[in-house]
């Protein structure tokens, strides 16, 4: 047996108790302290113990609430998936339809909450607003427009219930076709005989000298002088008008004395179309449909509101409201552009083959070279009409006369 003592025993044979610093022991006894305290159990709130309660009680009737513990089933919850998913699949597609159709037409709403309705083939919107205008005509109308709503034209608005009204303006309303070589002429030389076709219907239906009954010499500018007759026609009708020799026939004219225009516009709709002609040329045909808004001239010179006393305008109370009337007229011409290398013609200008008209709301059998607008509040003047009720807005007709037509009536202006 050894005699040797462990390691650490003292004197005594007895292990001594290792020395532990004050601060060590300190920071254990907190550490202690807290875990104890942290891990005691706590008495619950009172709001907790409400909660507890009403949760057992609804245990205890089978009606716990969806997603607070246990929520829908995961089966349930997938099963209304799928019939949301099948009835998008029935809806989807109809529903898409009609978002698209009122996308592009919003008046299908019913009631037109937008204010949009409009006809499509008349293109006048409901209730008189006004809207967008019609797109060129391109090709011949199939029939004549829907009737628009009833409404009364006003100055500030003299083409409401009117098919015109979404019509283009003046001059604008003219569109010459892209020019292309016919036969021996090129391109520059049609291009510039459609401008001179189009100067010369500007000239004769929408200058304002020509309205007012001036000699339309821009037009006239544009007529070959060597087409035989021609131009001693014109001339002669427009010295002399009579029922054989009327300026109408090629002019829109009205007589400063009678009546005036309501406001500075003019509705226009039409085409201008070119093809090779019978004669080696360029033939030119233009259909086109002019509408003047206009007002009596006795009535022009009293603004709204005014009287005339001595000759000046006196200011009066109440006001009043000045009567406008619309006069139609449709114009079908034919052109040539010949070439002088085989004819007898003035290289440039243009020789007229064919003119026709057809004049809505006018005085008939009246022949002193002006039209003579119809109001309500005054007396019919020239003779009573006996031919048939025609529209004036029907750009489907054929308007070639015989030269015995008699003068009828109007269904709208």
């Amino acid at each position: 047996m050894s005699d040797k003592q462990p390691e650490g025993a003292g004197e005594s044979g007895e292990f001594e108790q290792p020395s532990v610093p004050d601060d060590v022991w300190e920071r254990f006894a907190r550490d202690t302290e807290r875990d104890i305290r942290s891990s005691a159990p706590k008495e619950p709130s009172a709001r907790a113990r409400m909660v507890t309660e009403r949760l057992r009680q609804k245990d205890a009737k089978g009606a716990q609430p969806e997603g607070w513990r246990t929520g829908p089933a995961w089966r349930e919850m997938d099963g209304r998936a799928a019939r949301r998913r099948r009835l998008w699949a029935i809806l989807g597609v109809p529903v898409a339809i009609a978002v698209a159709l009122v996308a592009v037409k919003p008046s299908l709403l019913p009631g037109d909450p937008f204010g949009t309705s409009s006809d499509a083939s008349s293109g006048t919107p409901s209730g008189g607003a006004s809207a967008a205008a019609l797109p060129a005509e391109t090709a011949p109308p199939t029939a004549a427009p829907s009737s628009a709503a009833p409404d009364t034209p006003t100055l500030d608005r003299p083409f409401a219930g009117s098919p015109a009204e979404r019509w283009a303006d003046g001059a604008a309303a003219v569109v010459v076709p892209k020019a292309t070589p016919v036969g021996t002429f090129t391109s520059a030389q049609v291009a510039a005989a459609l401008k001179q076709a189009k100067t010369l219907l500007v000239g004769a239906n929408l200058a304002p000298g020509t309205l007012r009954g001036e000699r339309p010499e821009s037009a006239l500018a544009v007529l070959d002088p060597k087409q035989p007759r021609m131009l001693d026609d014109v001339n002669s009708w427009l010295r002399a008008p009579g029922k054989k020799h009327d300026p109408l026939v090629l002019f829109s004219r009205f007589d400063p004395a009678e009546v005036r225009p309501a406001g500075d516009v003019v509705k226009v709709r039409g085409r201008m179309t070119f093809k090779a002609g019978a004669h080696a040329s360029v033939a030119i045909h233009m259909d086109y449909t002019f509408v003047y808004p206009l007002i009596q001239a006795d009535q022009a010179s009293k603004a709204p509101g005014t009287t005339e006393t001595s000759g000046a305008p006196t200011e009066v109370s109440g006001g009043g409201s000045t009567e406008v009337a619309r006069t139609i007229v449709r114009r079908v011409l034919d052109l040539e552009l010949l070439d002088p290398r085989k004819y007898q013609a003035t290289r440039g200008k243009l020789s007229i083959t064919r003119y026709d008209q057809d004049l809505g709301n006018t005085a008939c059998d009246v022949y002193d070279g002006f039209l003579h607008p119809q109001f309500d509040s005054a007396a019919p003047t020239g003779a009573p009409p006996t031919g048939p009720t025609t529209d004036p807005y029907d750009r489907s007709r054929d308007i070639k006369h015989s030269g015995t037509e008699t003068c009828g009536t109007v269904s709208r202006t």
